[in-house]
């Protein structure tokens, strides 16, 4: 992977969009080529999913980990097994990429493969920093393809059915929207560096992360909880809720104030990360639509569950309130706090079978996608931007428009990260690798 990483990490050139601009569109019936970037929990998920969607074909299986690309080839068995993920950007064959990697390769696996001409669906959050989020959205814009993120609500009829209640007036004007994840995760202990397990590609796993030594309680999933390679809860779990709430506040931009208090208030142990999280967002008014907040609570050693809900939602409009989690469950009140009764879809469940077919429409007959690149950053930038203003200890005023922290250089500059050794950052939106 180090070599297809040094032969060019290039994104979207305005030659590459112009090279697939004019590619025709699918017809309704023709099959689907993808190939499965990540197989850990969720890739693995995908991988089940897909092989159950006519005609759709899972060409590749990709990870750096041999044990779980043996435990995945069982599962596809027509697909090839690879390590190198420029195997699969390189087969134009290939239509489309799944990314579920570690957070730190998101954006750089997606800017690869649009640089390729291939669609992409990744996985949550779609970026590691604010920065990085907004290199993916000019990206789909310049390559003229499909980008799908990983917050599945969107596609959940349940959820959709609950976000037009709530634009229907329901409640009235929703001016605040409420967002926890709370839930019991377990300390990831205290760790030494020591040498990676055997059949693990170390080297390319880290990707364009700044080098550490191997460490065990910062590999499989633990990674969640590193400021290199994850974005802690918030972005992981958290995200969902806030993608949640932003979507009933109906904003479709980024807040102009944040603050955020939080640390490790309960697990002793070497992750980075915030165990503990409160933060407000205030959104500018707009037109027609008044200021707006939305606040999110994380809490990871808790069982305590808000309203019977371990991870949900709760609006506060003009005329009411309602609660909701993607666990199935709404209730709405008016402003004298009477239950109102709402009708919902049946089928209550979320999951990500409907997000990889409304992908899949998009890639077809250009439908719209449920949750486009663009979606995904304003969304993802939240838990960035309350992570830093943790990270730095104090709030801060952002411009919306300019994408830049107002009078904080300190803060300003963790808006990106450092790219290692061959990796380079150039000043205009692009992200590459040089020999």
């Amino acid at each position: 992977m180090q070599n297809m990483m040094r032969r060019g990490f290039v994104a979207t050139a305005a030659t590459t969009a112009l090279a697939f601009a004019g590619r025709p569109l699918f017809a309704a019936n023709d099959k689907v080529v993808i190939g499965v970037i990540g197989l850990g929990g969720q890739g693995r998920a995908h991988v089940n999913s897909f092989l159950g969607i006519p005609d759709v074909e899972i060409a590749y299986i990709c990870d750096v980990d041999e044990q779980r690309l043996a435990e995945s080839a069982k599962i596809a068995t027509k697909a090839k097994a690879v390590s190198e993920l420029r195997t699969i950007l390189d087969d134009k064959s290939v239509d489309a990429v799944v990314i579920a990697t570690p957070d730190h390769w998101h954006t750089p696996a997606s800017l690869l493969a649009l640089s390729s001409g291939k669609h992409v669906y990744v996985e949550k959050p779609c970026s590691h920093n604010v920065r990085e989020g907004r290199w993916l959205v000019d990206a789909a814009s310049r390559t003229n393809k499909k980008v799908q993120h990983g917050t599945q609500s969107r596609s959940t009829p349940f959820i959709q059915a609950a976000m037009k209640l709530l634009r229907d007036g329901v409640i009235g004007e929703v001016k605040i929207a409420r967002a926890w994840d709370v839930q019991f995760r377990p300390p990831i202990g205290k760790e030494t560096p020591s040498d990676p397990p055997s059949g693990f590609d170390y080297e390319t796993w880290l990707g364009a992360a700044p080098k550490l030594p191997f460490q065990k309680n910062r590999h499989h999933y633990t990674w969640h909880w590193w400021h290199n390679f994850g974005t802690g809860d918030a972005g992981n779990d958290g995200v969902h809720e806030i993608d949640i709430a932003r979507w009933g506040l109906r904003v479709e931009t980024h807040p102009s104030q944040v603050a955020a208090i939080g640390g490790k208030y309960v697990h002793n142990d070497d992750q980075q990360f915030p165990d503990t999280m409160t933060a407000a967002f205030e959104y500018p008014a707009s037109g027609a639509i008044g200021p707006r907040q939305l606040i999110f609570e994380m809490r990871l050693w808790s069982r305590y569950n808000p309203n019977g809900m371990d991870n949900g939602n709760e609006f506060l409009g003009t005329k009411g309130r309602m609660l909701l989690t993607k666990r199935g469950k709404v209730e709405v009140f008016n402003e004298k706090g009477e239950p109102l009764k709402v009708e919902l879809p049946e089928i209550k469940t979320a999951g990500i079978r409907l997000h990889q077919l409304n992908f899949i429409d998009a890639i077809r007959s250009g439908a719209e996608l449920n949750a486009n690149a663009l979606t995904g950053h304003l969304s993802s930038s939240l838990p960035h931007l309350a992570n830093l203003a943790c990270r730095v200890g104090r709030s801060f005023r952002f411009d919306p428009i300019r994408e830049e922290i107002i009078g904080d250089d300190e803060a300003n500059r963790l808006l990106e990260r450092t790219y290692r050794d061959h990796w380079s950052r150039p000043a205009e939106s692009k992200l590459k690798v040089v020999s």
